[in-house]
């Protein structure tokens, strides 16, 4: 199944604050917001942070340690022989790819994925969200898109 993937995190290289995976079909989305302390840009201070949590009823949102982040995105692709995971900026899929590994030559078990990397010059999820900077709503923005203008 394809799954569209948006991420938040702290600032250019900084440490992954959220990530949300939204299935063609929209349903059994994933989302999973870290534990991350201090935040050190003060623009995700002032955007980011405070939507984090503005999620539907049903999905978690408490804050989870990194490698509790990691299993339970491990158990979410399980179900999934072959995963392939779109993302509309680099490093949506660099952090996905990092949240998969748990330590020292050690990863979570994930069926075999593909990641695709969509260049979607002009478009913006945070301007086509309905909740900008919250991870699951990029990814919602960035699936409609896809499945609305580009298929």
């Amino acid at each position: 199944m394809r799954y569209f993937c948006d991420t938040e995190y702290d600032g250019f290289g900084g440490a992954l604050l959220s990530l949300a995976l939204v299935p063609d079909d929209g349903d059994e989305e994933f989302y999973a917001i870290l534990q991350v302390d201090p935040i050190t840009d003060p623009w995700v201070e002032r955007h980011v942070i405070p939507y984090l949590s503005h999620v539907p009823e049903g999905l978690k949102h408490e804050p989870m340690r990194r490698e509790d982040a990691a299993h339970a995105l491990a158990a979410y692709l399980a179900h999934d022989p072959e995963p392939h995971v779109c993302a509309d900026w680099p490093e949506d899929l660099a952090q996905l790819s990092m949240l998969l590994v748990t330590g020292p030559g050690r990863m979570v078990s994930v069926p075999p994925l593909t990641l695709e990397l969509m260049n979607l010059s002009g478009f913006s999820t945070a301007a086509n969200s309905e909740v900008p900077h919250n991870a699951l709503y990029d990814a919602r923005a960035l699936r409609d898109h896809v499945i609305n203008h580009l298929e």
